[in-house]
């Protein structure tokens, strides 16, 4: 059978009104600041803290994807359509989508085929301006640390060559991951080396994320490190008198979006780091809101469960003081192929004996999450080049191990195809749910807490330490960072830091090459092996596939 594309089922639908979505989360329509008929934000007013303690929190994960991703989105879409369906009143919080994959590889992040969030465009595009307001404080304060150097009666006298801080733009360009600024003469500033990172890098957007409302938003944004004086004193955006103007910029973006599913079912979405250089979920007020308002909210993190997951549990649940009910991790038979050698052009080839050698990764995995002491469903999201056997052979194996497995058609079907897996997903809610933990202390020490995630979430034998990762660490250790948490900056491909390393590899070294500080954030930031925060578009950009009428109408986007 052939199916619309995902645009095309997207624009086929007939929204409702934003304000009578907001009717089933009893929001009142004065509530709402709309953007249009179809997005609203809404107000920090509508967090509830005795609310968030008592509803039901699922996070969606997957195993190790491949380049494709595979379709974590649409299956929190999915299972939450599935929930409502079954008479549970549910919310999906997802993360707002870059512009970077959406014009690069990947394409957008609004879900896919009948588990979508509508306007699909919209979202996938600028949407409501929250990551223009990231990017422009973000470039603010980059253009208030140039203005100080240069200035006369006002210096700090930062030494340039320990500014940490980078500029931001929202697009995959590798051009500018090194460039040369203040060139041209005095009139255009002290040159110095400088350079880009995509937004969803920016340690604005990591604080968007972490801060509980304005005021702690303006005080993490004062905390950013930038570099030292000449006589090596540290130097935070609060001594340039940042803070206060980045939150000007970001008041309206501190607040959560509400859009609606295909079926009508409410959406938060709001925030946007990638998981293998950021910490890969949405804000802590988003999912806080979705609490406040929904007996169930379905949340997602970014890539396998090794990077947006482990981020999850370790950094945001910690924080927030959340309790993840149930993690249910995301598995395709075109992976677990992947992951048993099979070659891409292979990919939607049965082969029984490659998805045996690949289910190693999803095993992992599970035993992963079972560490945070949360039980996993696995959700198979369903392929027409899946065969019967090589779903049965996943489902009876996690069935020996104690986990359920679910086929998951919300691609096909909507919330009619994800009505098992939101049944099995209440059952452990209401029946087998414990109290999560998280895998570490953020008192303990940054490498103690480094070499936990590597070997017990990793799989890895040994952690190794550039001169630079040790001159990063004498450096945390003096400025009294040592206990923040990590967020580890690592390949999506491989539990190791090497991408070719498929399946589960053991035995195995990571290199951390160097360690940033995201003091705002609360987190330092170890890269390991060959990561970049400024990503390239691929040799054929999905920008060149998308077309827009006289009408406005857009095709080609994904």
């Amino acid at each position: 059978m052939t199916y619309p594309s995902d645009i095309a089922i997207a624009q086929a639908k007939k929204l409702q009104h934003i304000k009578d979505i907001a009717k089933k989360l009893n929001v009142h329509e004065d509530d709402l600041e709309m953007y249009g008929k179809y997005k609203a934000k809404l107000p920090l007013s509508l967090i509830d803290d005795q609310k968030v303690s008592k509803n039901n929190l699922v996070l969606v994960t997957a195993l190790t994807p491949t380049p494709a991703g595979e379709g974590k989105t649409t299956v929190s879409i999915g299972l939450t359509e599935g929930l409502n369906k079954i008479g549970k009143q549910a919310t999906v919080v997802l993360r707002e989508p870059s512009l970077g994959p959406v014009f690069g590889i990947k394409g957008g992040a609004a879900g896919g085929g009948y588990s979508q969030v509508v306007p699909m465009e919209d979202i996938n595009l600028h949407f409501t301006g929250d990551f223009n307001a990231v990017e422009k404080a973000n470039n603010l304060l980059s253009a208030l640390i140039d203005n100080n150097i240069q200035s006369k009666t006002n210096n700090l006298n930062i030494d340039s060559r320990t500014i940490l801080w980078k500029r931001v733009i929202d697009m995959n360009d590798r051009a500018l991951r090194d460039i040369t600024i203040g060139l041209g003469g005095t009139a255009n500033g002290v040159p110095r080396q400088d350079g880009f990172n995509i937004t969803p890098a920016s340690e604005v957007m990591a604080i968007l994320c972490m801060a509980s409302d304005l005021e702690n938003l303006k005080k993490r944004l004062g905390a950013i490190f930038i570099g030292f004086t000449f006589d090596r004193k540290p130097i935070f955006a609060r001594d340039l008198k940042a803070e206060n103007a980045m939150a000007i910029l970001l008041k309206d973006a501190i607040k959560p979006n509400l859009v609606q599913t295909l079926e009508e079912n409410p959406a938060i979405i709001h925030g946007g780091p990638f998981a293998n250089i950021a910490q890969g979920t949405n804000t802590i007020i988003a999912t806080k809101m979705g609490l406040s308002l929904s007996n169930y909210v379905v949340t997602e993190a970014g890539f396998g469960a090794d990077l947006g997951a482990e981020k999850f549990l370790n950094i945001k649940s910690q924080f927030a003081n959340l309790n993840p009910k149930c993690v249910v991790l995301v598995a395709t038979i075109r992976a677990l192929r992947h992951h048993g050698g099979a070659l891409k052009e292979d990919y939607n080839t049965p082969d029984l004996e490659k998805v045996t050698e690949g289910f190693k990764n999803l095993e992992k995995h599970i035993e992963n999450i079972r560490k945070f002491n949360i039980e996993p469903v696995v959700a198979i999201n369903s392929f027409a080049s899946d065969s019967e056997e090589e779903v049965n052979f996943v489902i009876k194996k996690c069935t020996s191990l104690g986990v359920n497995a679910v086929l998951s058609e919300g691609w096909t079907k909507g919330g009619e195809g994800t009505k098992q897996l939101a049944e099995v997903v209440v059952d452990i809610v209401e029946n087998k749910a414990t109290k999560y933990k998280p895998l570490y202390d953020w008192k303990s020490p940054i490498k103690e807490k480094i070499e936990i995630i590597a070997k017990e979430i990793y799989g890895a034998a040994k952690v190794e330490y550039s001169k630079q990762a040790q001159l990063n660490l004498r450096r945390i250790d003096r400025l009294g960072f040592n206990d923040f948490a990590v967020c580890m900056a690592k390949t999506q491909k491989s539990f190791s830091d090497n991408d070719t390393l498929i399946g589960r590899p053991e035995g195995f070294t990571v290199t951390v090459r160097e360690i940033e500080i995201a003091s705002g954030a609360q987190f330092v930031i170890p890269i390991l092996g060959k990561m970049m925060r400024m990503p390239g578009l691929p040799s054929i950009p999905a920008s060149e596939n998308m077309t827009i009428d006289n009408n406005g109408v857009i095709s080609g986007l994904s």
